[in-house]
Parts: C-alpha cells; sequence; structure tokens
C-alpha cells in the first residue's frame, strides 16, 4: 500500500520542516539584519526567496538519498519508491511556499 499511516507522518513531518525552515530561517536573518543596521523587512524578502531550495533539502533530509530512491525505482522496476520520493519532494515544496506566501505577506508584499 503506497499511503499507509508511517508515510503520511512523514509526509506531514516534511511540510512542516520545510514551512518551519523558511519561517526561522527569515526571521531570524532578520534579527541579524536588525543588528548590522540593514533593512529588516527587506532581508526577510530576500531571505524567503533564497532560502527556498535548502527548506527542501532539509525536509527530505539533506541528502542524495531522494534522487537515488528515483534512480533505483527507474532501473529496478520498483515504482513505489518514485511515487513516495516524488511525494515527498512536492510536499516539501508545498511547505516551503507555504512559509514564502506567509513571509510575503508579513512583510507586506501583495501576495
Amino acid at each position: 500500500m503506497l499511503l499507509t499511516k508511517e508515510m503520511l507522518a512523514h509526509l506531514v513531518m516534511n511540510f512542516f520542516i520545510a514551512f518551519g525552515v523558511m519561517i526561522g530561517g527569515a526571521l531570524i536573518g532578520g534579527i541579524g539584519a536588525f543588528l548590522i543596521g540593514k533593512p529588516v523587512l527587506i532581508e526577510i524578502y530576500s531571505l524567503s526567496n533564497s532560502l527556498k531550495i535548502w527548506a527542501i533539502v532539509a525536509a527530505i533530509g539533506g541528502s542524495f538519498e531522494a534522487i537515488t530512491k528515483i534512480e533505483t525505482g527507474l532501473f529496478s522496476g520498483v515504482h513505489e519508491d518514485i511515487y513516495r520520493t516524488l511525494a515527498m519532494l512536492l510536499v516539501a515544496f508545498c511547505g516551503a511556499q507555504s512559509g514564502t506566501i506567509l513571509l510575503r505577506w508579513i512583510v507586506g508584499d501583495p501576495v
């Protein structure tokens, strides 16, 4: 079965890890910008654009395991690994995008 309770729990965790990296990274970066005298909202906006890929990498585990699972699935005929990995990437992207949208709303950028 593709969507087990453990897999669903893992997908929820991936979403919130990516979301948390975006929110936490940008807001803590904003504190750093304040301490060095840079405009806080502009830095938060800038960080919301540049942290997205790192949020996705952090959510999927920070390694090439996801890529090797796709490769294994393609060449060994186990498509379940491909579906799970693509679901993890999609959910991580959604978490990062949700964090970006929330940050842009906080800084006043029209979403």
